[in-house]
């Protein structure tokens, strides 16, 4: 069987899904179901304003843009840590991409987002009122013995297949697996995204990412049922060479485009669709140093710097609340290695 029948077969799963998901699953969209998914992964992504699509060029296209996974000739290995909310929650992001062949790259991508250590005092208050008469007395205090902690977390596993039809454009899919957990209490849930890229001469750049395609269905073991609605992800990147100095400016801007009626939960609403835009643009100095900047959706403000040594990328971002103090700053870090080896070359 030819790689492109495979693609081909791999597409249409979905599709089936989609149509099989509205006969079996009628419940209504939680809105906001899947909102840890929709955070963005990597440090570049964020000092952008998370305007990625169309420039998804390492591990991290697994959650960006699957298609552009398969521009790699080497493996590619990515991975993200941040700390959000004055530190009180914990993201994380880990992935790699392995070319196959002359056509086809598989990736495999982790993300955590979790409160740990919360602490749960039901137990250590349960007998404090020794004497029954309805009141906690002053000699009457809690077992603190009986404290234990939890998490609340938070996981996605993608798996991902990108394909490239031609020298500039490239397909890709992926398969999630969602896992959720509060205390005693866990969900699971299965999701597909179908993705492209195209480069359109040596400047311009487009990429699309249908995310949760089939509408994602997530299962509560408490018997409660959610459905994360899809979202299309479309961008564009231009890249102009500036003749005064080895600079590039890099502008980027990406539209996610929702079908759920946030009405005005977003920037833009158009009946039940609504559109949320981002912008970002680079500095590449040499292809070494890179200087960023973007503006996302809910009026934040970010910043950021990249390191490009031969085998290593290292990226910096910090985002700011521009209206609202009560969040807090996020700063996040991310390295990409590239297994650049010839052993692991991609076949020509």
């Amino acid at each position: 069987m030819s790689y492109g029948n495979s693609l081909y077969r791999l597409l249409l799963v979905p599709a089936i899904l989609f149509f099989l998901s509205g006969i079996a699953y009628p419940q209504s969209v939680s809105k906001y179901a899947g909102e840890f998914l929709a955070i963005g992964v990597g440090a570049r992504s964020q000092a952008l304003g998370a305007s990625y699509v169309a420039i998804s060029n390492d591990a991290s296209a697994v959650y960006w843009n699957p298609a552009g996974l398969a521009q790699l000739n080497y493996p590619n290995i990515s991975v993200m840590h941040a700390e959000q909310f004055a530190g009180e929650v914990n993201y994380d992001f880990a992935s790699i991409a392995i070319p196959s062949g002359e056509k086809m790259t598989f990736g495999l991508g982790l993300i955590r987002l979790g409160i740990d250590g919360i602490p749960d005092t039901r137990k250590a208050f349960l007998d404090m009122d020794t004497n029954n008469n309805g009141i906690i007395d002053d000699d009457e205090r809690p077992d603190y013995d009986q404290i234990s902690y939890f998490s609340n977390s938070d996981y996605a596993a993608y798996f991902s297949v990108s394909y490239k039809k031609r020298e500039k454009l490239y397909y890709g899919a992926n398969i999630k697996l969602i896992k959720r957990s509060i205390g005693e209490y866990s969900a699971w849930g299965v999701g597909f995204d179908l993705a492209a890229m195209a480069r359109i001469g040596d400047r311009l750049t487009l990429g699309a990412n249908f995310m949760d395609i089939t509408t994602t269905y997530i299962a509560w073991d408490t018997g409660t049922k959610e459905l994360i609605s899809p979202t299309l992800k479309i961008g564009g990147a231009y890249r102009w060479d500036l003749d005064i100095a080895p600079v590039s400016l890099i502008p980027v801007m990406d539209a996610d485009i929702r079908f759920e009626g946030r009405k005005f939960a977003t920037s833009m609403d158009i009946g039940p669709m609504s559109i949320d835009p981002h912008f970002g643009i680079e500095f590449d100095f040499n292809n070494r140093i890179f200087i960023r900047s973007g503006y996302d959706d809910i009026d934040r403000v970010s910043f950021g710097i990249g390191i490009h040594l031969p085998k290593l990328i290292a990226d910096y971002s910090f985002t700011s609340y521009s209206d609202y103090d009560e969040p807090g700053d996020t700063h996040k870090i991310s390295i990409s290695l590239s297994i650049k080896e010839e052993r692991f070359r991609r076949k020509q």
